[in-house]
Order: structure tokens, then sequence, then C-alpha cells
């Protein structure tokens, strides 16, 4: 079909639809009432449905209408697919679900994998963070909603057709009449193009009394070097919003009020906020779908709002402004919890990005209705209506609140220590004599780099006179920029053309066939530039998903023997690295010798890796996925996702968790599978090592405790690896912890160490080993002791030396300076200078010593008389001019220090001078 032809089906033809051209915005549309001028779209129209909705099912609520759809699916040939998870862990493209047909790709829709049911239905959650800065304002956008669909996915070269135009209108159209009895005359079907994600088709918007509640796409295009080409396959992607559609049925003023009626009057009346006017409601939002905010920037879109609606602009501001904010803890509360849900952990990076972004803008807005309750507390009301829809999330309840509760404790924090970054950034910009005006960029930084709502800056920078505009859509911006991932380029250490190896059959992978296979005869396919060696078979493992690469040694027909140093694997050829260039003669057979011990250690510590990764999962909860591994012989890592440090506590209930699962000795089973079947068995906690390419996966699964998609080696039992000791637990960035541990006779060794260190210290401390604890208690109470005896002896002896430095103060005008050189640390000096100064009070103490051979301090302290006039930061500033440092204080007292250019007692000299001329000026 060429791109804008006239779209036309069946229905259209059976039911007397006509096709008429929008007077608004163009486009053509099909519609039974030969008299339309308009698409029936916003914001061609307005609202008609508000106060008069089409449907008679004003009890419809997300559960009813779910129901009703897949039920009407079903009937009608569809088999009914289980919702996927938000968190689209099987793609390295997009972290969050965006829309129904995220679900397939692209395995499915590349023609990789057959789709779970052909065709099928589903009702599936989505967070789409595009019109965020809409929500709450728009009364229709969502950052959560459910996409109800159905989907056939065609493939006309091996001659299955499932349905394709005629079929996917007339279920649409037999939807809304029969199911939702919506009048026939009231839908209307607009034509329009729809692409991403690298593929495109036609599609209709389906549009009734205003509202767009379903579109139907056509994919049959792929966008190759800028131009769309035929799909092999073609699919039926539709999507229909399953709050719109409650929205419909109940005509309620917007969107918010028909889905979160229970959420709303709960945080109202906790609030104690007046129900908004009903018909003023429905007058406001039936006028405000015409116009984008975002596009036309918030105060002209409330100007031409209020204009519209016959108000004054602040009356508007003051009426709907608190319910916005109502709004957008109602929409953010509910993603957040299938976000979190779902295994997000806010962070600085990725998904986590995203919703750390949710929680601080919902926060925001609590903060704006001045509500005496928590983000915790808000969240909850929506949590338990969340529950009654998906019990799946019951268990995980508590964990979702101590996440929110988690990040809104940092966030105060951030906000407590925003103010002075702020300002900072402001008295910069003054000092460089520039437009006082923060940038985008600047937000963004902000944002970013320290977490600060741009309206928490705005407020701060205009107290300065500094401008501050913030974009309509700056917090989509920041989604933008966050919500896609590029897929990591795996670049070969092997510095290898691929037109070197493009002849080469694939190797076979003995160490795949029997991973206790060391010792194995291959033949010689081709020797590049004297090291990199390809053989038709090997046992040697190549470098990959954590796990280094085997090292050994080959053995030529001519007895040479030649280190394998390192394996890499080129596409499907594995590529030995040798120690030294040799020549081995193509067709020749070797004997490849593995080094048994280091494969058997990184074997025993790659399922460990697994093992650990259940048992933190079990303790700290299933939010826990795998961000990274390192497998190595003596030490290895595991870095898992977790909103907060683990505990002293958890670590050993971690340890202990494994080692009992060691002590089992379970079976570990490897298998390739099919990905479709792999994915139906056992979920997508199959990818927490992450996405593993191909048609065909290879699954290792330890025995009722963990399953991966996983391409390394691995123990046949966990009995194999003899023990796990976890030696620590750190916060390697924001939302993930790293466990450095050790197995097998390592661990063994690690604890003998541990040992050792310990008697090494009873010995130290003359106690026994039962003991050591309670020595040092007690040797740490004799050192406080101590240390507050050397206190008071050197107050006491700053008291009689001060009263030597008075003595020889110089009086110059009514003050006493004393500009002197000490041996003393710069805190004891401190601690002098604070003696003189407290005795005398027109005292100037300067006192210089040296910080280190090459660098010098300086302190000054002023005495309260001596405070009127001078300030102790000015004259420290006027004193580090010499030596070229730095200093900083206040009136009465500052230090400050840098290199020592002179000789101490020339630097003193020059101070007394610096010191007279500051109190003469």
């Amino acid at each position: 079909m060429k791109r804008g032809a006239k779209l036309e089906v069946e229905l259209f033809r059976d039911l007397g639809f006509v096709r008429k051209k929008c007077k608004h915005c163009g486009s053509y549309f099909w519609s039974l009432n030969p008299d339309a001028e308009y698409c029936g779209g916003q914001p061609c129209v307005d609202y008609t449905f508000i106060s008069a909705p089409p449907c008679v099912l004003s009890e419809a609520n997300r559960t009813l209408i779910r129901e009703k759809f897949l039920k009407f699916m079903e009937r009608n040939g569809h088999t009914i697919v289980k919702r996927y998870p938000i968190v689209a862990r099987w793609r390295d493209d997009v972290y969050l679900v965006g829309a129904s047909i995220y679900d397939f790709q692209p395995w499915v829709t590349n023609g990789i994998i057959p789709p779970p049911a052909n065709p099928l239905t589903i009702s599936q959650p989505c967070i789409r963070l595009t019109d965020i800065d809409n929500v709450g304002r728009s009364g229709r956008h969502l950052t959560e909603f459910e996409m109800m669909a159905h989907h056939a996915f065609n493939y006309p070269k091996k001659g299955m057709l499932i349905y394709w135009m005629d079929r996917t209108v007339e279920l649409a159209f037999r939807f809304f009449v029969e199911e939702l009895k919506v009048p026939k005359e009231k839908i209307f079907f607009k034509e329009d193009w729809w692409s991403g994600g690298g593929n495109a088709g036609e599609c209709f918007e389906v549009h009734i009394d205003g509202l767009e509640v379903a579109t139907l796409v056509f994919m049959h295009y792929v966008e190759r070097n800028g131009k769309f080409e035929e799909m092999e396959n073609q699919i039926v992607d539709t999507g229909y919003g399953l709050e719109r559609i409650v929205w419909l049925c109940k005509g309620t003023p917007t969107v918010y009020d028909a889905v979160f009626q229970s959420f709303i009057e709960k945080l109202r009346s906790t609030l104690g906020i007046e129900p908004l006017d009903l018909e003023l409601a429905k007058k406001i939002y039936a006028v405000a779908g015409r116009y984008d905010a975002k596009e036309l920037g918030a105060m002209r879109y409330y100007s031409i709002l209020a204009k519209a609606l016959g108000m004054n602009e602040n009356e508007l501001l003051n009426t709907i402004g608190p319910w916005e904010n109502i709004y957008i803890l109602a929409d953010h509360s509910r993603a957040l919890i299938f976000m979190l849900g779902d295994g997000v952990v806010p962070s600085n990076m990725g998904a986590g990005y995203l919703a750390r972004l949710l929680i601080r803008r919902a926060y925001r807005s609590l903060l704006r209705l001045q509500a005496d309750l928590s983000l915790t507390d808000v969240v909850s009301l929506e949590l338990s209506e969340v529950i009654r829809e998906f019990p799946e999330y019951r268990e995980l309840s508590d964990t979702i609140l101590d996440m929110i509760e988690e990040e809104e404790k940092r966030y105060k924090k951030t906000l407590r220590k925003g103010r002075n970054l702020v300002l900072r950034r402001i008295q910069r910009l003054k000092k460089l004599g520039k437009e006082a005006k923060l940038a985008i960029d600047d937000l963004i930084e902000f944002y970013d780099s320290h977490g600060l709502d741009p309206h928490f800056v705005k407020e701060i920078a205009e107290k300065y006179s500094v401008k501050v505009e913030i974009p309509e859509d700056f917090y989509a911006r920041l989604a933008e920029r966050h919500q896609s991932t590029k897929p990591k380029e795996k670049k070969s250490k092997v510095e290898l053309s691929e037109d070197l190896i493009s002849n080469v059959p694939p190797t076979i992978p003995l160490y795949y066939e029997n991973p206790k296979l060391f010792t194995f005869k291959a033949k010689v396919l081709k020797l590049i530039k004297g090291k990199y060696l390809i053989l038709d078979k090997t046992a040697f493992y190549p470098e990959g998903g954590g796990q280094p690469a085997d090292t050994g040694v080959i053995e030529t027909e001519d007895g040479t023997k030649v280190r394998v140093i390192d394996v890499q694997k080129v596409g499907n050829v594995v590529v030995h690295v040798l120690d030294r260039e040799v020549k081995i003669p193509e067709g020749s057979l070797v004997v490849g010798r593995v080094d048994a011990e280091r494969r058997l250690a990184l074997m025993r510590s790659h399922t460990a890796t697994h093992i650990l990764l259940g048992a933190a999962r079990r303790v700290l909860g299933p939010h826990v996925w795998q961000a990274g591994a390192s497998k190595g012989v003596e030490r290895s890592h595991l870095d898992i996702t977790h909103y907060k440090g683990v505990s002293r506590d958890e670590l050993n209930k971690i340890e202990l968790l494994a080692n009992k699962v060691i002590r089992e000795n379970r079976h570990v089973r490897v298998q390739m599978l099919p990905r479709e079947v792999a994915e139906s068995k056992y979920g997508f906690v199959l990818y927490q090592g992450g996405i593993v390419p191909g048609r065909e996966i290879r699954v290792v699964e330890i025995e009722n405790w963990d399953v991966q998609a996983c391409g390394g080696t691995h123990c046949e039992s966990t009995g194999e690896i003899g023990l796990i000791k976890l030696i620590k637990a750190d916060r390697i960035q924001d939302g993930v912890i790293r466990l450095e541990f050790t197995v097998g006779e390592y661990a063994i060794k690690y604890v003998q160490y541990e040992e050792e260190l310990l008697r090494k210290a009873a010995e130290l401390l003359r106690s026994p080993v039962d003991k050591v604890c309670d020595a040092i208690s007690k040797l740490r109470e004799r050192e406080k002791s101590i240390r507050s005896e050397l206190e008071h002896i050197k107050k006491r002896y700053f008291e009689i030396i001060s009263n030597n430095f008075l003595s020889t103060a110089v009086k110059i005008n009514e003050y006493y300076v004393i500009v002197r050189s000490t041996d003393l640390k710069r805190d004891d000096a401190i601690m002098l200078a604070e003696t003189i100064a407290t005795k005398e009070q027109s005292a100037i103490v300067v006192l210089l010593g040296k910080e280190s051979e090459n660098v010098a301090y300086v302190i000054v302290r002023l005495g309260e008389r001596a405070t009127k006039k001078l300030s102790a930061v000015s004259m420290a500033r006027s004193i580090v001019k010499l030596i070229r440092g730095g200093a900083g204080g206040d009136r009465r007292f500052a230090q400050g220090g840098g290199p020592l250019r002179l000789s101490l007692e020339e630097l003193v000299k020059r101070t007394a001078e610096v010191v007279r001329t500051c109190i003469e000026m």
C-alpha cells in the first residue's frame, strides 16, 4: 500500500461510513455522519463526553473494562497473554515498557521467535514520560497507563495470514458498540501514519466525543538508510487506553477523577481541601484539551484558558493549582508502585534515574500542598488500590514503601545542601560580570549532578535578581536523556579484521560439551600473525560473561610447546592468543592442555556467583538484580541493585544461606532451550546477567534456587564449591552494592588469614582470643582517659606560655600585636592563639608554622575589642598573598596556608609588616 493512500475497509463499505477531510487539521477521517466537518479528536473538537458519557457503564473501573476487553477478544479467537513486567529486561535498547508491542520486540517482531500466541490479546501496564510535564495539568495525560491490545503476526511468505486491516477495524468497532454500547455515529476513524523503533505503517486513530481511545497500527515497513522498505512480516499493533475508556464511560472532568477516585478523596479529605466545583471543573477540562501547555508555555496556557472560560487568570490558578498537585501525586504514586514493584531501584542511572525523577517531582507537589504527610503516606494510599488489581505486589509492599522513605530522606538532605550550591553559582556569575541568568544547561546540571528541582533553584535565584526560565518540557527532556540505552558494543580484545576470519568455520566449543575436559586434540585451521591460533574445536574457554579466559599450553606435532595467555571469541570463532610468535602449519594436529586448577577455580566462582545472587534476593528482597559481576580465581565480586547499605547481619544471613545451598549439593543443570520456551518456563529473571542474543539460549539452573541465561562454565553440583566466604559489601555507586567474596580453598585460606590476624592481635593485647574485644574496649577507654589528661596538660601549658607571648607583644595603637613562628601543630597553634586572645581583648595574634617541609600555615585570632575595627579573615588573606596561598574564616578567627616560598623567619618579618599596614589603614 502506497503511503498516503486511502484507507478503506469492509466495515466502512458495509455500514456506509463516509471519508471526509477535517476542516481544522486537514486529516482524512471516516464517520457515519455525512455532515461531520471535523475529525472527532482534540484539538479539532471539544470533549463532549464530560458529564454526558456515551457509554452506559457509569460504574466502570479499570477491572471491569479490562475484563470486558480481554473476554471480548478471547471470544473472537484471541488467546489472553499475561502482562509483562514494566521493566523491559528482555531488551537492551530501552529500560521501561512504553507500549504493548514492546513485549514482543525485537525477538517476535524480527521473526526470530514465534509469538506466545497468534492472535493474542493483552492488557499491559506501561510507563511513558514523554508528556510528564502535562500530567496533572491537561486532565488527560498519565505517566503510568494500561494499554489493552490485540496483536496479530502475519508471515505472508510462509502463507500465514491471521488478519489485517478489515478484521482489526471490525474488532475495534464491535468492542465499542457491543461491549460499551457506544452509539455507532459517535465513532470516528482518523487516518494517520505511525513510525517508531525503526518500523512504520498506516494507522487509524479511534475518536469518540473528542477523546482518542485507541490506535490501530498496521506495521509493515522497516526503516533502512532513511527509507522505508516492506517487512517480511506484517504486524497488527493496536493500543486501547484503559484509563481513557474508563474516563469516557464515567464522564468525569478529568481522567484522574475517573481512575483515582478513592485516592483523590482520601488525600483531599486528609489535607482539608474543598472539593472542586463540579460544574466549573467540567467547563475547565472540556476546554483544556484544546491547548498544549508544553507548547504554549504555562503562563500563556493559563492565560488563554482563563480567557476562554471568562475567568480571571489568578482565580483560575488558585482554583486548579492544588488539584494539579493532587493529580500529579495520584499518577506518580501508581507509576512508582509498578516501577519499584517490578525491580527498579532509585539511582542516578537508567531506569533508577527515571524512578528518582518521579519521586522528586511527586515530593515537590507534596511541598506545594503544604501537607503534613510524607511521600510514603501518600504512595501507601494508592498501593492498597493497586494490590486489589495486582496482588503480586502485596509481598513487595514493605520494600516499595521503604524505598520511597529512603529516597525522601535523601532528597531532604539534598535540599538542605542545595541552597549553598545555588548561591555559589550565582556568586560566580556575578564575579565574571555575566548576565545574571541561569540557563537550561545550568538547571539540568543542578538536577543531574545535585538532584535540585528547577523550581527550587528558581526560588533561590530570583531572590538575588537572577533570571531563571524553566522550559515547559523540562522533566520530559530529562526523561528523554535517560529512558533509552544504546546496546554496548562488545569489542574483542583481539585486533583481527573480519576478512581474516570470514572463511573460518565456527569453532566447536568442547568446554560446553564437557567442562572438565582439560586435554584435547584439534586441527589447526589458521594461524594469524604467528600468535593468533584458530582450531576446529577447543576446550579453552574464551573470556565472556564476567568469566576470564582460560590459560594453558598448546603442543605441536614436533613437540614445541607454547603458552596460551588469552582466549577471545570473534563472532563464532575462538581465537587463542599465544605468548610468542611461532610457526604451526595449517591442517596439522595439536594437543591443548587447559590449566585445570585455574578452570576449576573459575567454575566454582561462577556457580558461587549464581548462588549468592539467589541468597541476596531471598535476604534483601526480589528487587535485587545483578548489576555486574567478575569471576576470579582467588577473589570475585557480584554487583547487585539495592537501595541502601547492607548490614553485617544481612551479610551473615546471605553467607549462611549460600553455604547451606552448597552443603545440600544441589544439581546444576545446563540446557539449550528455545528463547520463548525458556521465557515461558522461567520468566525474565533469566536475564539477570544481561541479554543473551540468539534463537536458542543456554540456561543454567541451580535446582530450586536460581536460573539464568548464561554462557559460562559451571560445577555439576553446588557441593563442588566447598565454601563461600563473603569478604565485604561496598556501595560502588548510587543504588548498587558490590559483594566481594572468595570460594573453595581460597575461602579457607582467607578464613585462616583472618584467624591469624586475630591470634596476633590477641598476643599483642596479652589476651585470650575470645577476650580480644574486651581487651580492645579497655584499651580504648585508657586511650580516651590519656587524651583527656593530655588536653588538660596542654591547657595548663598554654596558660603559662600565653603570659610569655603577651609580655613580648608589640603595642601598635590600642592593640597588642603578637606575630611569632611556632613548632606547634596547626590544631595546637589554634588552641594557643585562642588562649592569648581570650586573656587580652585587644590582642592580635598571628602564629606561623610548618604544615610540612614546604607548606606553611597561618593562624589569625583577634581579641573581642580588636574585632570591632579589624577582620581576622581580611588580615589572613593579606598575609597568605606573601606565599600565594589561600585563607578563610570570619572577623574573629581565620586560618590559611600555602607553599613556603621563603624561610619561616623571613615570612614572620614580612607578616609583621602586613599586620601593621592592616592596623594603620
